[in-house]
């Protein structure tokens, strides 16, 4: 049997040692401290001589947990450069109003979260009034991701500050007549003051992350030198089982982000109860954060507990404060000095003792009040400390109470978070705590009042005088007025025209090699961002290696195994590529921050991501929606799409709904290109839009979704004819009639119109041969590289019609005198093309890959669907067969033959 106490193998055994006789002179004195001074004072030993060893640069493993106190002693503290009574007085003032617009919101069922910033206030006004850069010095200043649920404490500040009157307040949560302020930061709905969109929980951390190191990238690259600004996440301790919270760590930490600090607002609870209930979440997320590479700095203990601290010259408070888990700390908040003494101080006979020596009153102050998160000082040592930090990232991890001087009924109530209001009762018990001037008369009719104390008052100056030294108020979203981007050279998109003559060439490959081309262009080339993850290769781009170069702030500093070849592997310090590795979310991420770099930067950045398709919108959809909140412009594109189009890969990587999805997004415009021309025309027309010279009443807040597939097949020119630059941007042209295709069908031959997107299309032009050749019928083929587009433009003509305004839907217009039934056909499942049926006069079928996808070849994939030349030929002939145009036998006859 083993014997426990015996010295384990380790990997140092594997070395050679070099003194063994000093080794075991260290084994020995350690063992004895532990046999005479007990194994705590043995650990706590060893702990020092670690941080010793880590302060001083020594490479040993990093302690990934530290006791359960203050990061920074008291002793060490800075002096807050400011007036902290002034800071108090405003923070109670910014806490009743949070809490009364919640409260007034709440008779109208429109819902709120109070709790939140109850706990958090002293984390944000700390920042607002000693940390927080404005925009009005370089228009950059600092980044501030808001915590969602905080919102109402940031509003009821911007009021305090005159940028929010009474009325705002009073429409919290009621946007829709105008002059309402919406539930949580949007952008979108509110983008002189919000910047980033947070509250789909994780999303905040993960693009605050790639917002530090796409600052990086644009000082690196030379676009803008933004190395003052600072990026600042504010987040819940629950927030962090979401996997996007901790998705980029390493990558922070990889690229030593010291422009990022994550304050981690730690009431240890969730939405519905503990976020670790029988653990310690500052604990567990503080080993997560050292593992990963982080600075980390514990703020959880207020002043109140230096003197127990100081009375603990055993450890015993220490340990106690270590073991007790984290729903028993939030049953102290509730419950009296006597219980307190008994179920915490009555565990240890040192602590029994240390009891002895305190009052009642001291007990409740350090455990119903006394945190960290709730003393300015405390969380201006840390923030300080936080950007004084240089070579890696920060988190501060502050304990707070969740519902912190709402009174008893809310202070670590399990259900704080769906709580909404406060009794007239409770609101006066709140403000005889906070000492606010606002008499009981105040409350007309029971109607909690805002405070303010006056546009020209103490309060108020201090606050604008603090956020003018910082350069402005924040948080604040600014659009610059900037000159639209000049358009690239007619050149690059006009070489699509002609098309690729017996070249077989995948509409992915028409789309790099248009990239290559704009990249070049002396005026915009510098601001197109690729983002691409860890698929350069498969999508035929790596010839853009070399020539732009892998963005990495290290640079290159190794030889790379293919440096003899053209397209080796370079990476570069001011290289434009974003090569993100196996990580979707991040290239997400990526893409969000430079599309927006327009207003948070003033500098226009032309963001393009390509992505397997099936792993786009399928896997990041809720990134596409923080990106249109966020008024992200650029283009999304989905490569190796379509669900029979990449052969062989099977189930998971058919992509047949990824327009799906797209389609639900207000802010994205879905296109499914079938021909590289149609591509040229589309980025053109993109570019124009999203950087140009906006039509009038034309959002430029839209982002691209283009489908392209990996098929190589010969690229046909451009169609000669007024409107087809028309029709490719609305969404439908005619691609040719059976005529102009030299077809051969007999005179006044039944006819049909086939719509095809994307790859589908080459299939519909094969179909048209067939049914001309082998069964007499005469087809017109369409390209419609927007089904969604069409739909949002006949949806348009709708509510147009019911303001009583006379107006067609485009599709209708292009297929006015069409002769004969529309058959339409995707690489995607029906509901896609069954967006536009509904406003097409003539009779209406379709074709689809609907169902779950299969390994297999391209034909045998489509004819396993259904989609394929033969099957296109077959329901074209029951659609006519149905009109009484072909004979109904022609059908089977049809079936028989393909082998149906």
């Amino acid at each position: 049997m083993t014997d426990p106490n015996a010295i384990q193998p380790s990997a140092l055994d594997q070395l050679p040692d070099r003194d063994p006789e000093e080794t075991a002179e260290w084994r020995a004195s350690l063992d004895a401290v532990a046999r005479e001074a007990g194994p705590h004072r043995a650990a706590y030993l060893m702990r020092r001589t670690l941080e010793r060893a880590e302060a001083g640069g020594i490479a040993l493993p990093k302690l990934l947990e530290t006791d359960y106190v203050n990061t920074i002693p008291t002793a060490a503290e800075p002096t807050v450069p400011g007036d902290e009574a002034m800071e108090a007085r405003i923070t109670a003032w910014n806490r009743w109003n949070a809490a009364a617009m919640v409260t007034r919101g709440s008779k109208y069922g429109v819902g709120g979260h109070i709790a939140t910033f109850a706990s958090a206030a002293w984390l944000y006004e700390t920042g607002f009034n000693h940390f927080f850069q404005g925009k009005e010095a370089d228009g950059s200043g600092d980044q501030l991701y808001i915590q969602g649920h905080a919102s109402p404490g940031i509003y009821a500040r911007a009021f305090l500050d005159g940028r929010l009157n009474e009325g705002h307040l009073d429409n919290f949560r009621q946007e829709s007549g105008g002059n309402g302020l919406p539930s949580y930061p949007h952008p979108r709905r509110l983008p002189w003051l919000w910047e980033f969109p947070t509250v789909s929980m994780g999303l905040g951390p993960l693009s605050a992350i790639y917002q530090a190191r796409f600052n990086r990238y644009l000082t690196n690259r030379g676009i803008k030198d933004v190395s003052a600004s600072h990026v600042w996440a504010f987040l819940g301790d629950g927030e962090m089982d979401e996997p996007e919270s901790t998705a980029a760590l390493a990558l922070a930490a990889r690229e030593e982000l010291d422009n990022l600090t994550f304050v981690i607002n730690c009431n240890l609870q969730r939405l519905d109860g503990p976020v670790r209930a029988n653990f310690k979440i500052v604990q567990e997320l503080e080993a997560q954060f050292r593992g990963a590479g982080w600075n980390v700095i514990k703020t959880l203990w207020g002043s109140a507990w230096d003197e127990l601290f100081q009375l603990d010259t055993t450890g015993a408070l220490v340990r106690r404060l270590r073991e007790v888990p984290d729903a028993q700390i939030q049953t102290y908040q509730t419950r009296d000095a006597a219980y307190i003494r008994a179920d915490f101080f009555g565990k240890d006979p040192a602590l029994v003792e240390m009891a002895k020596l305190l009052s009642d009153d001291k007990i409740l102050e350090c455990f119903h009040l006394s945190r960290g998160g709730h003393e300015a000082r405390k969380v201006y040592a840390a923030y300080k400390a936080a950007v004084e930090h240089k070579g890696a990232p920060t988190v501060i991890l502050a304990q707070t109470v969740k519902g912190h001087t709402l009174g008893e009924g809310f202070a670590s109530k399990n259900a704080n978070h769906q709580m909404k209001k406060l009794t007239v009762d409770e609101f006066k018990t709140m403000r005889d705590l906070l000492g606010l001037p606002i008499k009981d008369s105040d409350f007309a009719d029971g109607q909690v009042p805002y405070g303010h104390p006056g546009a020209d008052s103490p309060e108020v100056r201090y606050l604008q005088e603090r956020r003018a030294a910082l350069g402005g108020p924040a948080p604040a979203r600014r659009t610059h007025a900037l000159a639209p981007l000049p358009a690239p050279a007619e050149k690059a998109f006009a070489s699509f025209d002609k098309g690729s003559g017996s070249q077989n060439v995948a509409t992915t490959m028409a789309f790099v090699r248009l990239v290559k081309d704009l990249v070049r262009d002396k005026e915009t080339g510098k601001r197109w961002v690729p983002i691409v993850p860890d698929e350069a290769r498969t999508f035929g781009m790596e010839s853009l290696f070399p020539s732009l170069g892998i963005y990495s702030p290290k640079g290159q500093t190794y030889e790379p195994v293919d440096r003899d070849q053209l397209m080796y592997y370079k990476e570069a310090k001011n290289g434009q590529i974003l090569n993100e590795g196996i990580t979707e979310a991040g290239s997400m991420a990526d893409f969000i921050a430079a599309s927006s770099a327009y207003a948070t930067h003033g500098e226009a950045m032309i963001p393009f991501y390509i992505f397997y398709s099936m792993f786009g919108w399928q896997r990041t959809a809720d990134q596409m929606w923080q990106l249109g909140d966020q008024l992200g412009r650029g283009f999304l594109v989905g490569a190796t799409a379509g669900r029979t189009t990449l052969t062989g890969e099977g189930l998971q990587h058919a992509d047949g709904h990824s327009p799906v999805i797209a389609a639900t997004n207000p802010a994205a415009l879905t296109y499914d290109p079938a021909f590289a021309y149609e591509i040229a025309v589309l980025v053109r027309e993109g570019l124009r839009r999203m950087y140009g010279e906006a039509k009038p009443g034309e959002d430029q807040n839209v982002f691209y979704y283009l489908t392209v597939y990996n098929e190589p097949l010969p690229q046909p020119a451009k169609p000669a004819g007024l409107g087809i630059d028309e029709g490719i941007v609305k969404g439908l042209y005619r691609f040719n009639t059976a005529e102009s295709a030299g077809v051969t069908a007999p005179a006044n031959a039944p006819r049909i119109q086939l719509l095809g997107s994307g790859t589908a299309i080459h299939w519909a032009l094969e179909a048209q041969q067939l049914l001309a050749e082998e069964w007499g019928v005469a087809a017109d083929v369409w390209s419609a590289t927007s089904w969604s587009e069409l739909r949002r433009d006949a949806m348009e003509a709708d509510a147009a019609l019911l303001r009583g305004e006379e107006r067609v839907p485009y599709v209708r217009q292009a297929l006015q005198g069409a002769e004969g039934p529309v058959l339409a056909v995707s690489d995607y499942m029906r509901q896609v093309p069954d967006q536009i049926a509904q406003w097409v006069e003539q009779d209406w079928s379709s074709l689809g890959a609907d169902g779950f996808g299969l390994s297999d070849t391209r034909e045998a994939a489509r004819r396993h669907f259904g989609v394929d030349a033969q099957s296109i030929v077959v329901a074209a002939l029951a659609q006519l067969a149905k009109r009484g145009e072909v004979k109904a036998t022609a059908v089977k006859e049809a079936r028989e033959k393909y082998g149906l």
